[in-house]
């Protein structure tokens, strides 16, 4: 039995303990074929097993998986919870999840013991396809097959509703599969400042020559804003760091509703940075966002810019961006719900490390990379939303030396980022990979807590700030929206300078919005038992927020 050797766990051992257990299987059966030979053989009796030999029992024991897919030999708890095999051309390939894992043979990834509720399962449940492609036509035009063989309206496949009575026209919805899914990209239909897509998704708009592209630099933090970052924030953006349009450097804050201080928010705003929506709720079940109906995005996202606007005083219907909590993509009903609620971009889709990284995309095409991550369900319909894609970062600390390393969209995953030093050095390394390729923005995806909690950390960031700023006449730190305004029509780093998008809010000054807003201790039938604090420079509202009242006036 040949087994293929992997780094990203224990695999050793695991290999060792995996073939003990198909030995002991394979032992069994064959015991059990030899006990049949040997007794007297009557008429009409069952076929006594077959001896099981190596190929045959390897060739059963594939059957029928899909390619990549990690299996159980032994269901249960403790150790057989984290051994898994997986079928490959030259074998059998074993790995065992680290202590304190499991395998989550429905995500097919190691997690938390306590949160893998599939131990007594050797696989994944088997979900009946559609027949989509035959040699010769099952349905008349316009119509496909069912797993069945019933025939329905080719639109009512992937449209989130089981049509077919065994629900098959649900069960082939991905990127490669979907019948309805959106065209590849075509550049002679798909034009600036509309539409922007290419083959690869790395060419660069407008056909410039990277080398006069100037390097965009989005630097976002997620989450609510309040009093725990509001400093670091102030640290950042103190009105000295300049782009070389003489403008401030800018950020884009995707904010959540629950702890958010409004009047914070309001300043921000106030200075020139981009507000976007991170949903009212930030639902802890990742699994909602990913199977969540038009409707609920509906209430999460446009609910959670009304709050914003309302009580940070936003009127210029600048919050046109939304990026979902645990970056879990909400596959078509997302971004249905993102054209009727006229939102301009998403930020949540993350391409796996490559070079060189990819440039934003509209939906109106097929994205140009694979649907990344573990359950993810990415959009497959056309839709008329822009993507600020999160290209991920290389984290290793030796490019030219270290052995690949799956890449990181949120800074804070980057996990073996242990000293300022590293993180200085990691700065550098993925600045090169864009400034020196094809010069695509480079997303930098922050929570603030990570700097916030790792001084070490946040120096490092203001001293590498500083020092790009210094010394480059064509790196600019920009929000997502000026990063689009760029990309709808492109510039020259020459030209750039007197980019009129980009010197709105050039660099404000005055007083804040107020001194002291009210604190306003409010409740909600929604949220049962709870009492929370609103900081807003308006008048309080009756109620606090919510996904059925999000401005607080009480009517649901």
């Amino acid at each position: 039995m040949k087994f293929l050797w992997t780094s990203l766990f224990t695999v050793f051992l695991a290999s060792v303990l995996v073939e003990a257990q198909i030995n002991q299987i394979r032992n069994a059966q064959n015991a059990a074929a030899n006990n049949a030979a040997r007794r007297p053989v009557e008429a009409n009796a069952t076929p006594a097993p077959t001896i099981v030999d190596d190929d045959s029992f390897e060739k059963e024991l594939c059957k029928a998986k899909e390619a990549g897919e990690w299996f159980r030999l032994q269901a249960g708890e403790g150790d057989n919870c984290r051994d898994v095999i997986q079928c490959t051309s030259s074998g059998l390939q074993a790995i065992r999840c680290p202590a304190g894992l499991a395998f989550d043979i429905e995500k097919q990834t190691c997690d938390w013991k306590e949160q893998v509720k599939n131990c007594l399962i050797k696989e994944k449940v088997r979900k009946l396809r559609p027949i989509l492609s035959t040699d010769e036509p099952l349905c008349q035009e316009g119509m496909l097959a069912c797993h069945d063989g019933t025939c329905i309206e080719r639109s009512l496949f992937c449209n989130g509703v089981p049509d077919c009575t065994d629900g098959s026209d649900e069960n082939s919805c991905d990127l490669s599969n979907d019948p309805n899914r959106a065209p590849a990209c075509d550049p002679a239909v798909c034009l600036l400042p509309d539409c922007f897509c290419s083959e690869t998704g790395t060419e660069v708009p407008g056909k410039l020559d990277a080398k006069q592209v100037p390097q965009m630099i989005m630097v976002t933090f997620d989450d609510a804003i309040n009093n725990n970052n509001v400093e670091l924030y102030r640290d950042m953006f103190n009105g000295v760091r300049k782009n070389p349009n003489g403008c401030d450097i800018k950020a884009t804050f995707f904010v959540s509703h629950k702890y958010s201080n409004y009047s914070g928010v309001q300043e921000i705003h106030r200075k020139g940075h981009e507000i976007a929506a991170h949903s009212i709720t930030h639902n802890d079940d990742e699994s909602f966002w990913s199977t969540a109906s038009v409707d609920d995005w509906a209430k999460e996202m446009a609910g959670a810019r009304l709050i914003i606007d309302k009580f940070a005083n936003i009127t210029d219907n600048s919050i046109v961006g939304m990026r979902a909590p645990y970056l879990r993509v909400g596959g078509n009903n997302q971004f249905t719900m993102m054209e009727e609620q006229a939102f301009l971009y998403d930020s949540t889709i993350t391409a796996p490390l490559q070079n060189p990284p990819l440039w934003p995309y509209t939906l109106y095409f097929r994205m140009p990379h694979r649907c990344h991550g573990n359950l993810q369900k990415c959009p497959t319909r056309s839709h008329a939303v822009w993507e600020l894609v999160m290209n991920e970062l290389d984290r290793r600390e030796d490019p030219t030396f270290d052995e690949d390393l799956p890449g990181c969209a949120m800074i804070d995953s980057c996990s073996n980022i242990l000293s300022g030093e590293q993180f200085y050095a990691f700065l550098n390394h993925n600045f090169d990979r864009h400034y020196t390729q094809n010069r695509a923005p480079l997303g930098l995806f922050f929570h603030a807590a990570w700097l916030k909690n790792n001084p070490e950390f946040m120096d490092a960031f203001l001293f590498w700030m500083d020092e790009i700023l210094a010394k480059h006449s064509d790196v600019y730190f920009v929000t997502m929206t000026q990063v689009i305004q760029w990309v709808q029509n492109p510039q020259t780093s020459s030209e750039v300078k007197n980019f009129e998008p980009w010197k709105e809010k050039c660099s404000p000054v005055g007083p804040s919005a107020c001194a002291v807003p009210n604190s306003c201790a409010l409740t909600t039938k929604e949220l049962p038992g709870e009492t929370l604090r609103l900081h807003t420079c308006n008048r309080c509202p009756p109620n606090y927020p919510w996904l059925n009242d999000p401005s607080g006036d009480g009517f649901f």
